[in-house]
Formats: C-alpha cells, structure tokens, sequence
C-alpha cells in the first residue's frame, strides 16, 4: 500500500534544472500533453499550501503533465515565463500558454483545468 501511495505522489515532477524543463515540455508537446506548471518558492507559505491540492489535480487530471518549478532555483525558467508572484500557476499546450493563474485560488484552478479538460474531450471526440 505505501509503495503504491509513493508512485501516485510522483504525478508532480519536480523540475530541477533548466535542461529538465525543456525536456519536460518538449515531450509534453511531442506526446501532444498539455502541461500544468506550479510556481513556487520554499518560502511562500500560499505556495507551499497548494502543494497538496496540485497533486490532487494531478491525480484527477491523467491526461495533464504537471510540472513544479521553484523560482528560486529556476530563475531564468521563471523570468521568461514571466512569473512575477508565487504561487502561480500555467497551463500549456504546445508549447504556448493557454491560462495564467496568480495566487492561491484553488476554486479559480479547478474552474479552469476543468473548462481546458472538456474542450480537450470536445475537440479529440470531433476529431
């Protein structure tokens, strides 16, 4: 039992260097998987509260990558996204960033990735 909770908290991958985030997103995008990003920072106390509810989605939401980036570490990852406040939260799809989310709102969060998951069910059932 405790094996099989280890392997379902490593749906959130840490990414710990900038050469792991552009291999993170480049098989994201190569797999055509959208991305969830959590950005964080070991010092933000909002940021560390979302932690559980992240890996919550990321149970939920399969489908989904979902990547956690500290800023501190990954600083040039963080400027070029243009992450200015922890915690924020991004969600991609090709690369491209489809929704920006600034704050600890895990209401606002589940609104969206549920809006993205049934337009991605919608589009892949015309298809």
């Amino acid at each position: 039992m405790e094996e099989q909770q280890q392997r379902e908290k490593s749906r959130v991958v840490k990414v710990d260097s900038e050469e792991s985030w552009n291999l993170s997103i480049s098989q994201a995008n190569n797999q055509g998987s959208p991305v969830f990003v959590h950005f964080s920072a070991s010092w933000c106390v909002p940021s560390l509260a979302m932690n559980s509810y992240f890996e919550e989605l990321a149970k939920t939401y399969q489908d989904i990558v979902f990547l956690l980036v500290d800023v501190d570490e990954l600083k040039g990852v963080a400027s070029k996204m243009e992450v200015k406040a922890m915690p924020t939260f991004v969600l991609m799809r090709d690369g491209a960033v489809i929704t920006k989310i600034v704050g600890a709102n895990p209401g606002e969060m589940k609104k969206r990735i549920d809006a993205f998951a049934h337009s991605l069910s919608t589009t892949s059932t015309l298809e």
